[in-house]
């Protein structure tokens, strides 16, 4: 198929396999649920109401939202291979959870989220403050740096976490699992799907802050405010998934490769295929989970860590290869 029919097609497939797959969503788990039943049976339609339908839309605004802010993060970087997983957003994130555990016990969730959310755009601002001093800045080299930056702050949480009793909370926070949510658990999601929202209605202004300073002010964009605007919409997506169902690696990164390798660089063209795709890999990891080892389950977290992982390296290879016939 053609780049321009398969940048044409893309954004009608993933909208159909976020069909299908949250309609699949909806029907799989240990409780027996199907049309029929929900036609007739009282509990049935209790465990879809409050089970199913939120763990649904838990997976699809936290899929596209992760998506759209790994999409964001690496136009502003002009790197393929920054996202939150690999510029220390997530491991910051989880650090200012911890320490918002520790100091703020019975603290409300947006608190919470706030406080890990300061933490995820501090962490990513360190990140940034430190490729910009770098010289030479190698595709490669730089989510290294993010990837060393994110160990350290991993392992600062994992200090505290033991000393506090912590370590297996923590364990928990740091890998997505959807096993909990019902009604009333999942609502601040809402909040990283509106902000992946406001991600689209500015895309023009990021593409163009993505484009370099000079480029930004020729044209009357405030590079510096639309780069702090662009790492706040990171930093705040990142916190709220986070805090409401724990860390999912590796998303941010892929399904943007995979999603402008077909369909190019265009973010506001690109933006609601990269959410969409985002949606169905989480949906597809969570059936995943939910089936394997049925009736028990894999956190989604694991899967797309294995997944997202073999893919990750796959690029590096790719974009080694291309340097090396260059």
């Amino acid at each position: 198929m053609s780049a321009p029919r398969a940048a044409a097609v893309a954004p009608w497939v993933a909208a159909a396999a976020v069909l299908v797959l949250a309609g699949v969503s909806l029907l799989v788990g240990v409780a027996h649920v199907d049309v029929a039943s929900l036609l007739t049976d009282p509990e049935a339609r209790e465990v879809f109401l409050l089970s199913r339908v939120p763990r649904t839309a838990a997976l699809l605004l936290s899929g596209s939202a992760l998506a759209v802010a790994g999409l964001i993060m690496q136009h502003l970087a002009r790197n393929r291979f920054v996202a939150p997983t690999t510029a220390g957003t997530i491991d910051a994130a989880g650090l200012g959870l911890l320490t918002a555990t520790l100091l703020f016990a019975g603290a409300s969730i947006m608190t919470k989220i706030l406080i890990a959310m300061v933490f995820a755009l501090a962490g990513t601002a360190l990140f940034i403050a430190i490729i910009q001093r770098i010289q030479f800045k190698d595709v490669i080299l730089v989510p290294l740096v993010g990837l060393l930056l994110g160990g350290v702050f991993s392992a600062i949480a994992e200090f505290f976490a033991y000393r506090n009793n912590l370590t297996q909370t923590l364990s928990v926070w740091m890998n997505g699992d959807f096993s909990g949510v019902i009604q009333g658990r999942y609502e601040t999601l809402w909040f990283a799907g509106a902000v992946a929202l406001i991600a689209y209605l500015f895309a023009n202004r990021f593409t163009a802050a993505g484009m370099g300073r000079d480029f930004a002010t020729s044209i009357g964009v405030n590079h510096r405010a639309w780069m702090a605007a662009g790492l706040a919409i990171a930093a705040m997506v990142t916190a709220v998934v986070v805090v409401t169902v724990g860390a999912i690696p590796f998303l941010g990164l892929i399904v943007p490769n995979i999603v402008t390798l077909m369909m190019g660089d265009n973010l506001r063209r690109v933006l609601p295929t990269t959410a969409l795709a985002g949606a169905a890999l989480v949906v597809l990891c969570d059936i995943l989970g939910r089936w394997l080892i049925f009736p028990y389950e894999i956190a989604v977290g694991t899967i797309v860590g294995v997944v997202g992982s073999a893919i990750f390296l796959a690029l590096i290879m790719r974009r080694g290869n291309a340097y090396a016939t260059s």
